[in-house]
């Protein structure tokens, strides 16, 4: 999914250790909310259910660790 290209801009790029919500700047609590916010529109709210849903599976991984 692009709203993955933000791990780019980390360093390092790929970190097991390290939960991605919260961290990149797509995964920022800002952002969640925005794709919460979409979910209120018509015309965006599938692309905001897929990224909650992103957020929501990276959030278990970070359980998970």
């Amino acid at each position: 999914m692009l709203i993955d290209l933000d791990h780019l801009l980390a360093s390092p790029i790929f970190d097991p250790n390290r939960c991605s919500v919260g961290f990149h700047p797509l995964h920022t609590y800002y952002a969640i909310a925005v794709y919460c916010i979409s979910l209120f529109f018509t015309r965006s709210r599938i692309i905001g259910l897929a990224l909650i849903w992103h957020i929501i599976t990276d959030q278990l991984d970070c359980w998970m660790m």
